[in-house]
């Protein structure tokens, strides 16, 4: 009965997992729409900036709201406790890959081109499956591996269409590189802090150390700092309300049951869905490569989900 029950409750958590990462990658799909609305008012740092602060606000006082629940003298002084140094080292270190990602993505559609860009962020989920592999000596079967392969494939071979090799673009696309690099590291990071912190007090630690960070390079490089319209505000908020709390918490959420791997190459959805976005929003073009990417990469995403190396054990 006792075993029953714990069956029952570990399909529920992985369903909601599910759930979770499906909510988080449209979240994220949308802030290339909340960048383009607010382009005009405020540069690309200031606002990273913007979207750093605010996120971290609304996570302090989520934090401090769960802390008024009602728990044990126990339970208060165990959370109490300081992290010791490895945990605490690890906390600091998601905030600082966080910041490094974000900012190398910004810098290489400055000095590249869209596509080349987008290509490169797409080599995420192999950092990703390397990492957890070589660090932390996690292990993925041949259906995973085969439907990363896929989904990967996928990705890439829209980007392709686009790509251009040129001398000019190659710090760029050394930048869109890093990104990849960091952004597979923030993932492996909070799949570790997982283990110990729950997801609003990772997530603090995350959006105040690139706050921080963030805030001398935008002071040096932002030509305007503040939006002066509705729209230009409303941007700025739902950016930072959407992508970093909703879309990023849930990810943060999601690497509590399933694995950064797998995370990683869901997220591969999320330029198609964007492009889908800019389609319905913008007008923009939605060409028949979008259509034959999105059906790969679901059909990588479908043969990884069957695999038993997405869950934690």
């Amino acid at each position: 009965m006792i075993d029953w029950l714990k069956s029952i409750k570990q399909k529920q958590t992985k369903t909601t997992s599910f759930l979770s990462l499906g909510i988080a990658t449209i979240s994220l799909s949308l802030a290339a729409i909340f960048i383009k609305l607010s382009e005009r008012e405020i540069s690309p740092n200031a606002l990273a900036f913007h979207r750093f602060w605010i996120s971290t606000i609304i996570f302090a006082l989520w934090n401090q709201f769960n802390s008024l629940g009602q728990k044990k003298p126990d339970e208060q002084s165990q959370e109490c406790e300081s992290p010791t140094s490895y945990p605490l080292l690890l906390l600091f270190g998601v905030g600082v890959s966080t910041s490094i990602s974000l900012y190398c993505w910004v810098w290489s559609l400055t000095w590249s081109g869209a596509a080349n860009a987008t290509l490169l962020r797409n080599f995420t989920p192999v950092f990703t499956i390397l990492g957890g592999w070589l660090l932390f000596g996690r292990q993925f079967d041949r259906q995973f591996l085969m439907g990363s392969a896929i989904a990967i494939g996928g990705a890439i071979g829209i980007g392709l269409n686009d790509w251009q090799i040129s001398v000019n673009t190659l710090q760029g696309d050394a930048l869109a590189l890093l990104c990849a690099v960091f952004y597979s590291g923030t993932l492996l990071i909070i799949e570790q802090l997982r283990n110990q912190f729950e997801t609003t007090t990772i997530m603090l630690w995350r959006c105040a150390v690139a706050t921080v960070l963030s805030l001398p390079i935008m002071l040096i490089t932002a030509e305007r700092i503040f939006p002066y319209s509705i729209v230009g505000w409303f941007a700025v908020v739902a950016f930072a309300i959407v992508c970093q709390v909703l879309g990023q918490g849930l990810l943060a959420y999601c690497l509590k049951q399933l694995s950064s791997g797998f995370i990683g190459i869901t997220l591969l959805l999320e330029p198609l869905i964007t492009a889908y976005f800019a389609w319905v929003i913008f007008a923009e073009n939605l060409s028949i490569f979008n259509g034959v990417a999105f059906i790969i990469v679901l059909l990588g995403i479908y043969l990884a989900k069957s695999s038993s190396s997405i869950v934690k054990e």
